[in-house]
């Protein structure tokens, strides 16, 4: 299996984060890709293909902003990390904002995602990673790996939040596609809901987006992964959510997986992209299911029975010292 990763996403550092009501240590750390890759063994680095790809589903206005956020940070005399402080939710006006706050609160949704001196080359050393590994499959390889970071499946069209800044899933998405891929399915197994990629493929048909996730009545991104969310205008019925409890493990989760396959099935997709986050993992420190190490093989080789042409995008997980072993288990299930 091909295995496409670039040195410089690690360099993406973020010193803190909002959670619970106070600033802490950022979860989303460069330990993260080390631990997967020293599991995995040798990586290739990805091919640049260019904002091409990146603004196919990116508002070029929000690339401009994540290319440029750092640098009005300093200048307004600022130090460290961008972050926001403030969300227009109730009355957002899309007027021309020269003001950093501004621009950091109309292209965010969280104070948990801080951009860095080197968040925009990592995020899109990331996309071109997904990108690479979707090559891959386009050749013929029938699954390819994607160590994506930091992580995609919570950025919209034009907002970041959730550790991540571009859609990395959704950018392979659109790419297959582009290259002849008349159907595509994404399979969301990270803990939380890939809000971001639902957000994008929202009014399209051509694009299934399945995910299986920590109920958002009580878990980030809490205001989407409903199961009563289904798309609308063309993409009506082309989303599905499974929400699940807290302390869900490999069998309950397996009889949701069966569901989210069979939808896969009946829409007969042409090719597969699988969001993969290893935070479903019993002792991690920020989610609430209960899979162990030894399970995520056997979830992958349910995935696989589909027989489809897969890409496999890195999401979360945040058990840093289980992480390698965990991804390395789904990929040996694939």
């Amino acid at each position: 299996m091909r295995m496409i990763f670039d040195p410089r996403q690690s360099a993406h550092a973020p010193a803190l984060e909002m959670h619970n009501g106070g600033w802490v240590a950022h979860a989303e750390v460069p330990g993260r890709a080390a631990n997967i890759g020293a599991a995995l063994g040798a990586t290739e680095a990805p091919a640049d293909h260019g904002l091409a790809s990146i603004t196919a589903i990116h508002d070029p206005a929000y690339v401009d902003f994540l290319r440029s956020a750092h640098r009005r940070w300093l200048e307004a005399g600022r130090e460290g990390d961008a972050v926001g402080y403030i969300w227009p939710v109730a009355r957002r006006r899309d007027v021309q904002l020269d003001r950093i706050d501004a621009m950091l609160g109309r292209y965010s949704m969280d104070a948990g995602t801080p951009i860095t001196a080197d968040t925009w080359d990592a995020a899109y050393w990331a996309a071109q990673s997904a990108l690479t590994a979707l090559d891959a499959v386009l050749a013929g390889d029938r699954v390819a790996f994607a160590l994506c970071r930091p992580p995609g499946h919570h950025a919209g069209a034009d907002y970041l939040g959730g550790y991540c800044y571009l859609n990395n899933a959704a950018i392979a998405a659109q790419a297959a596609r582009d290259a002849g891929a008349t159907r595509v399915a994404i399979l969301d197994v990270d803990y939380h809901h890939g809000n971001g990629t639902q957000d994008i493929f929202w009014n399209r048909g051509d694009v299934l987006f399945a995910s299986i996730h920590g109920d958002p009545r009580i878990d980030y991104p809490f205001y989407w992964g409903h199961a009563d969310e289904r798309g609308e205008g063309a993409g009506e019925g082309a989303t599905l959510n499974l929400p699940l409890p807290h302390g869900t493990a490999i069998a309950p989760y397996l009889a949701a997986l069966d569901q989210v396959l069979a939808a896969i099935r009946a829409f007969a997709p042409d090719m597969l992209i699988v969001s993969f986050g290893a935070d479903t993992y019993e002792a991690d420190p920020i989610s609430h299911f209960a899979i162990r190490t030894q399970d995520y093989a056997e979830i992958a080789g349910a995935i696989a029975k589909l027989a489809l042409p897969s890409v496999i995008v890195m999401e979360g997980g945040y058990a840093v010292d289980a992480l390698g072993a965990n991804v390395a288990g789904f990929l040996s299930g694939l």
